[in-house]
Formats: structure tokens, C-alpha cells, sequence
């Protein structure tokens, strides 16, 4: 390899990250950086780049940080591991390729005004893909309880429940791009709001009377600032992280306060 390295906010915006979540990566021991320059900037070299791909792998074939620590520490082989992760992501490149043709299939149906084959419609689609994820985090009750309580539910009250997520998600957006401060009783009320919404979620540490809600609460906050699956849900129109690290601070506050 080469001894180029480079600035750690070349990195985030390569690997399309934040410098804080790289940041987060050395607090924890996950991913250090190779120097630090005289001005203080982190940089990484080569060796550091390919650690930092296989973390952002792991992440979004859905592992915890403290399980990501745990399989980078057993394997040393860097190019064996990434064969591994190959592997997985064909997989999930094959579930995707089945879902685009579902939804193409169901598209060309509604257009000639064919007759819908429900047999193929949900081809891909699988609820239960976080509950490897969900186990590990909360336990197996944690996902059986959540599980057995979306299945209760009506059509009517799914939509009803995914629309309500779907607003809390848009104000959490707009008050981000408002520019106001986390800690302001706007951003407050909005995570009052995410807290009440967690509570309602069967299985959930924020549910249980024994469960310890304020580090749930200050977890999810890290977690949608390190892992683009849940932060793309604050995305906002400036592009980045700044959306989900809006929501994490303001969490964050609401948690300190009142958990």
C-alpha cells in the first residue's frame, strides 16, 4: 500500500459519514486514526480506509458497533473478511433485485388494467429482516413482544401508525432545517413526542417498567447518527448527517432532563 493518507473530513465526505461518527469510531476503539497532524486533524492511511470499509459493511448488514468490534478483533485477514462480506451483500443484492421486479410487475399490472397476482406481489419483502438485529440488542422477548404486537394490528392501524411516524419524521426535518437549538422547548416537544412514540413499541426498554429507557433513548440517538439506514429517515435538503445528529442532541437533552 501506499503512504498517502488522508484528512479525516476527506474521509466522511468520501465514505459518505460525519467526522463526528469518525470521531466516535476512535472514542470507542473501533477505528483509530493513523496520525494526528500538528493542527490536530485526524488522519488515515490506506490499512485504516479498508478497517473503516468493513465497518460500515457490518453496519449496514445490520450489526451493533460492540459486535462489529468483536468480529473485526477475530479476523485479521482483511481480504478474507471482505470475501465474507461480498458474499453477504450479493445476497442482499439478489433480495433487492427480487423486490424491483415485484414492484415492476405490480406497476405493469395496474397500467394494462391485469389482474394482480398476490402470489408475487411481496416477492423480497421480508418484516423480520432487524430481528437477528433486534435480538441481539434487546433480547428475544424484546422482538417476539413487538412482533406479535405489529401482527395484531389492523391494516387501518398500521397505516394510521406509519403515518404518524411519518409526521414526527418530517417536523423532526423541519425543525432541523429551521436552525433552532436542540435544547429549545420546539426541539423538546419533538422529542417528548419520539419518547411517547418509543413507549408505545412492545418488547422496547422504553416500554418496560423495568427497563432502562434513558440509555435506549441516548443509544437510538448515537445509532441514527452512525448508521445511515436510520439517519436517512432526518435527511435534510443540505444532505449529510445534520438532520439525525439534530435529533441525537435534542434526545439527548430530553433524555438528561426526564429519563
Amino acid at each position: 500500500m501506499s503512504s498517502r493518507d488522508w484528512s479525516i473530513q476527506e474521509i466522511a465526505r468520501l465514505a459518505g459519514t460525519t467526522s463526528r461518527t469518525l470521531r466516535h469510531y476512535d472514542d470507542i476503539g473501533l477505528l483509530a486514526p493513523t496520525r494526528i497532524a500538528a493542527n490536530g486533524y485526524r488522519h488515515y492511511d490506506e490499512t485504516a480506509l479498508v478497517r473503516l470499509q468493513r465497518i460500515l459493511l457490518l453496519r449496514e448488514l445490520g450489526l451493533g458497533l460492540p459486535q462489529i468490534a468483536e468480529v473485526l478483533a477475530r479476523e485479521r485477514a482483511e481480504a478474507s473478511a471482505l470475501e465474507t462480506h461480498l458474499a453477504l451483500l450479493r445476497e442482499e443484492q439478489t433480495r433487492l433485485a427480487r423486490q424491483i421486479a415485484s414492484v415492476e410487475s405490480t406497476i405493469d399490472a395496474l397500467r394494462g388494467g391485469e389482474e394482480l397476482m398476490a402470489e408475487n406481489m411481496f416477492d423480497g419483502f421480508d418484516h423480520t429482516q432487524y430481528r437477528d438485529e433486534v435480538e441481539q440488542r434487546w433480547g428475544t422477548k424484546a422482538y417476539a413482544d413487538g412482533d406479535r404486537w405489529w401482527r395484531s394490528m389492523t391494516d387501518a392501524e398500521r397505516t394510521d401508525w406509519k403515518q404518524r411516524v411519518a409526521d414526527l419524521g418530517r417536523d423532526w426535518i423541519a425543525a432541523a432545517e429551521s436552525g433552532i437549538d436542540p435544547a429549545s422547548d420546539e426541539a423538546q416537544a419533538l422529542a417528548r413526542r419520539h419518547v411517547e412514540w418509543l413507549t408505545q413499541v412492545p418488547g422496547t426498554p422504553a416500554s418496560a417498567p423495568d427497563g432502562d429507557a434513558k440509555a435506549y433513548v441516548l443509544g437510538l440517538g448515537e445509532m441514527y447518527v452512525a448508521d445511515p439506514r436510520f439517519g436517512a429517515n432526518y435527511a435534510t435538503s443540505s444532505g449529510g448527517a445534520h438532520g439525525a445528529e439534530f435529533v441525537c442532541d435534542a434526545l439527548r437533552v430530553y433524555a438528561e432532563a426526564n429519563l
